[in-house]
């Protein structure tokens, strides 16, 4: 999980006929990069707010939050205690869980709050990008995936949560529990 400190998070990619090549934004646990300033320029038409990092506390708070999840496995690898490992597990699941909700409200924010003094409208029309996987916007596809640190965090999640249950139904060599 330490690698999602170094390595992108998140991305939301655009693709268009006028931009063969793509738009894409990064997101990271403490700042967003990529394509901002273009998706931006795109954005005001349809009036969608500016994408700016100060606006977001998410990225004051994500880096602290993954970084007492990672302390308190290094905990529970130390103390070797089931009742902690599943209290972890479960803060590790929840902090998800909140992560992905307060990602889909930024994404609904953005895309439904609009300018209604925009130069395009589309009655009837939000432009929010998907949570996960594409979505046609108009004659953009955009898409929404996780990056390389958001895949090294599901893939260790899934793994303590596999190894876990592996272990507490499977094993022989049981971790003794309080």
């Amino acid at each position: 999980m330490i690698g999602a400190f170094f390595l992108p998070f998140w991305k939301i990619m655009l693709e268009a006929p006028q931009y063969p090549e793509g738009l894409e934004m990064k997101i990271w646990l403490y700042k967003i990069t990529g394509d901002v300033d273009k998706i931006n320029g795109l954005n005001h038409y349809i009036g969608m707010k500016i994408i700016k990092e100060d606006e977001f506390p998410e990225f004051k708070i994500m880096p602290w939050a993954l970084g007492l999840l990672i302390a308190f496995g290094v905990v529970v690898a130390i103390a070797r205690k089931r009742y902690l490992l599943w209290t972890w597990i479960i803060a590790l699941l929840g902090a998800g869980g909140v992560a992905f909700y307060d990602f889909y409200q930024w994404l609904y924010d953005y895309g439904h709050n609009l300018n209604p003094h925009a130069a395009i409208k589309v009655p009837g029309m939000s432009y929010q990008p998907p949570l996960l996987g594409y979505k046609q916007l108009l004659n953009f596809l955009a898409g929404s995936f996780p990056d390389m640190g958001g895949y090294l965090v599901i893939i260790a999640a899934l793994g303590i949560v596999g190894v876990s249950i592996s272990e507490q139904f499977f094993a022989k060599n049981r971790i003794p529990s309080i």
